[in-house]
């Protein structure tokens, strides 16, 4: 059986400096001053006394820039306005949900305008039809707070400070991906306001060429004011917190491998596996933070990884809200670097790289700051399934085939090994986790990157999403 897993090492800097991304924007005064007319804008020059705090409400320190002005609209109308302005004065801008993909420049900007979506914060829940709607500044733990009350659930982010609008835009890891698919296949619509301002809604019976572009697409097309999103029926999950000694790394990594390998549908089961490693003392640490549908407890899905006897194990039945709300990113405390590759679930392949990697970050133990991370991530095949039998698919075009990702720029020593003959390699890289130094189209099907810039010169035919707005992972020409 094969499958694929994302590795993705993060390596993290604590910092309190200032990051700085620099591209001159013409045509910001010009905007600056358009939406300074707009009756009843949030408009933040320079002098505003919010500028700064806004400037770097980011998690990763590197995302901190100082835009000329941070427009922030209070709905889709003032949107389209901003939009008008945008492509009137060629002003460069950059856009902001929750401000939490790992690319200098992807959500902030020096000199340009930031359209940062703070006011536009709706959560509509249709109990019935079992629908949430959600506005583009929203953040995970809002989303599940709401669903919580009808004994809900939708797919999305695993933290609560990630924004729900730019993780369901590039795809969407979630626990319950081997059931439902990524947080892209569950998108039931979207109203989609394009570059020359014009509002158009996507989904399978509207523009659903455009439907399904945004299913993996990113912001290439247009900006996504709302998502009508599919919600489950699951008031409780099971969850288990367990914690791995470095003797005990090489049966956690085969616990992986096994979890990848038996993604069984029937039950939703998924997790945060990652190893930590410590400078001071140069030793490593596993972890896993395990989440299984219902009130099964322990859960079972996770009996691999119980069977080693972790050095600490907390096991709890909750509501999803409860477990998301404890689950927090630190707030301009890193300066952060991800890389990400994909590769096909070897337990001793995927031991070796780990310890490549394990050998190559405690070179760096030397560097202040450094926090180390090697983190994989499932892809199950189940998950691929849903967007092939859902009438739509999503852009990514995987087989049904399970996944692994890691890091390049460290593990390059063993890419002679990880070939396509040995069946471990793959050339899919995660938007969400990959570095600004990588190029994830390369990993989409070629026809499917034909189809998408068919699609991007239909609905934005002057460029708008690409040369006003260049940052984030961008189709090429």
């Amino acid at each position: 059986m094969n499958l694929l897993l994302s590795l993705l090492p993060f390596i993290g800097l604590v910092s309190a400096a200032t990051g700085t991304f620099s591209n001159a924007t013409r045509g910001a005064e010009c905007a600056c001053t358009r939406l300074s007319s707009l009756k009843g804008a949030q408009l933040l020059l320079h002098s505003s006394e919010n500028h700064t705090q806004e400037a770097t409400d980011y998690w990763d320190v590197r995302a901190n820039a100082s835009p000329s002005c941070i427009f922030m609209p209070k709905n889709a109308d003032e949107v389209a306005q901003a939009m008008t302005i945008f492509s009137g004065c060629q002003a460069q801008f950059a856009v902001r949900g929750g401000g939490h993909m790992d690319f200098p420049g992807s959500n902030n900007i020096n000199d340009g305008v930031l359209l940062a979506f703070n006011l536009m914060q709706e959560l509509t829940v249709n109990e019935t039809a079992q629908t949430i709607a959600y506005g583009p500044g929203t953040r995970w733990v809002d989303v599940y707070g709401a669903l919580e009350p009808y004994g809900l659930y939708c797919v999305g982010g695993r933290m609560k400070t990630i924004g729900s609008a730019g993780l369901t835009l590039i795809g969407g890891w979630h626990y319950l991906n081997n059931k439902y698919g990524y947080a892209m296949d569950n998108v039931i619509s979207y109203d989609v306001v394009l570059g020359n301002g014009t509002q158009v809604v996507a989904s399978k019976q509207s523009n659903p060429d455009l439907f399904w572009a945004l299913k993996g697409g990113a912001l290439n097309f247009g900006i996504v004011t709302r998502f009508l999103v599919q919600a489950y029926k699951i008031p409780q999950i099971s969850t288990t917190i367990q914690s791995f000694s470095e003797d005990q790394i090489e049966p956690f990594v085969k616990a992986t491998c096994h979890l990848a390998s038996n993604d069984d549908p029937s039950i939703g089961a998924g997790a945060v596996i990652s190893i930590s490693y410590n400078k001071t003392t140069k030793s490593a640490s596993g972890s896993l933070l395990g989440v299984q549908e219902g009130t099964e407890s322990p859960p079972s899905r996770f009996e691999r990884f119980s069977a080693i006897k972790p050095v600490s194990r907390i096991d709890a039945v909750q509501t999803p809200a409860k477990w998301h709300s404890v689950l927090e990113t630190p707030n301009q405390m890193f300066r952060a670097q991800y890389f990400h590759g994909t590769m096909r679930p070897d337990a001793k392949r995927l031991y070796d790289i780990y310890l490549a990697w394990k050998e190559s970050v405690s070179k760096l133990s030397d560097v202040e700051g450094l926090y180390p991370t090697f983190v994989m991530n499932i892809m199950p095949k189940s998950a691929q399934s849903v967007a092939k039998h859902n009438g739509v698919g999503n852009i990514w075009g995987l087989d049904d085939k399970e996944s692994l990702s890691f890091g390049k720029p460290l593990l390059d020593g063993l890419a002679g090994k990880m070939t396509s003959e040995m069946g471990l390699a793959s050339d899919f890289i995660y938007m969400g986790d990959a570095s600004e130094t990588q190029n994830p189209w390369l990993g989409i099907p070629f026809k499917n990157v034909e189809k998408l810039r068919q699609i991007r010169a239909k609905y934005d035919p002057e460029g708008v999403f690409t040369i006003l707005n260049w940052g984030g992972y961008k189709l090429g020409h």
